[in-house]
């Protein structure tokens, strides 16, 4: 029974190849991070107010100019296709028919031509290249397709240490070996309703929008783009004066960074330390967003990196954030139930904001900010 987005992960547990679950669900080194970001929201506590009359509360939001049905959306997750046949797909369908914000892996298996059919309000992440050719001609790509939103990812200058998945045979590039072919046997529902009905309908699993184009998962060509070391301030000022739509800086948890980042004239900033998966012991992204939210020079300011609850959302409301994205408890509903697993999902956390809201006394969002205990 799936009552809540914890529940998403254990179900999902049980459906993925052990490396592959892994893969989602752990951070770099000894997990600190990961750890943390739990903890930063565990540690806040909120005080309710009562005889409020909240029967009227909704929950709409307009963050970067989005009429969004609820504070909280989809945060870009990278061969997600693995997990879910056509995951993309269904991830982007379902945010788009539950009205909320999808952001696209620039390591998506599905084309982002694809995904903006599907959802025309999707936004894209981009893992920019130290090669800058890449970057123009997958920027000429984006303008081409019609993208509004595009969100840059700033902290993986290099690839994150993550042991466990060297451990477990799941690299990059992707090796077959007895370890990964012995995972896949013990979960024949996932090799034959994902892994097999992929290479049936698309062939060999491609990276469909990294800056040098089409990677083979299975090619020394995905390592290449690990490497962005040599990019600097001065590089994403050229992009924010070419690129003419909202552009956004992922992966912020420094209050200069965001200072730096106003003053280039960007749309927003996501606080992050992308999930625990980059430099363990980097800070929760919960304990930097007001120092964040007090440099943003009027940015919009969102937050991803372990948010499991209704009140996990209402907690970065109250502390500055406008919108809060979840990663990798989505990517479990869609391995569990595909593009309808998803849309549950939304609902039960959309659910739980309703029901938080009413019992802390609150109407309207922005009602939240005086909820937290000092």
């Amino acid at each position: 029974m799936i009552l809540n987005l914890p529940d998403c992960e254990a179900a999902a547990r049980r459906r993925l190849p052990r490396c592959l679950f892994e893969f989602i669900e752990g951070g770099s080194e000894d997990g600190v991070s990961v750890r943390a970001n739990r903890a930063a929201f565990e540690a806040r506590r909120l005080v309710p107010r009562v005889l409020r009359d909240t029967a009227s509360r909704d929950q709409l939001c307009a963050t970067l100019g989005g009429g969004w049905s609820a504070p909280f959306g989809i945060a870009p997750m990278g061969a997600a296709g693995l997990a879910c046949f056509r995951a993309d797909l269904a991830l982007a369908r379902a945010a788009l028919a539950a009205g909320i914000p999808f952001i696209l892996s620039g390591a998506s298996l599905v084309s982002l031509e694809r995904v903006l059919e599907a959802n025309p309000q999707a936004w894209f992440q981009m893992y920019p290249s130290s090669h800058e050719p890449e970057n123009q001609a997958l920027l000429a790509r984006l303008r081409a397709a019609g993208y509004g939103t595009l969100v840059v990812t700033a902290d993986v200058p290099v690839g994150g240490n993550r042991e466990r998945d060297v451990r477990n045979g799941y690299g990059s590039p992707l090796r077959p070996s007895f370890k990964l072919a012995r995972d896949a046997a013990l979960r024949p529902r996932w090799l034959l309703r994902t892994f097999l009905r992929t290479l049936g309908a698309e062939g060999m699993p491609h990276f469909e929008n990294f800056a040098a184009g089409r990677a083979p998962m299975f090619s020394r060509t995905a390592v290449r783009q690990h490497r962005r070391d040599s990019l600097s301030w001065d590089w994403l000022a050229s992009v924010r004066a070419q690129w003419t739509g909202r552009l956004v800086l992922k992966g912020v948890l420094a209050a200069e960074d965001a200072e730096a980042a106003s003053r280039l004239g960007l749309d927003g900033v996501i606080v992050s330390n992308h999930g625990g998966r980059q430099l363990d012991g980097a800070a929760a992204p919960l304990d930097q967003l007001a120092a964040v939210k007090a440099a943003s020079g009027g940015m919009a300011v969102m937050l991803d990196s372990g948010v499991r609850r209704g009140t996990d959302v209402l907690k970065a409301l109250a502390l500055g954030a406008e919108h809060v994205f979840v990663g990798r408890p989505f990517l479990y509903a869609a391995a569990v139930g595909g593009e309808e697993g998803v849309g549950q999902a939304i609902q039960l956390l959309r659910a739980e904001i309703d029901r938080d809201m009413a019992l802390l006394g609150c109407v309207r969002l922005t009602e939240v900010a005086d909820r937290l205990a000092a």
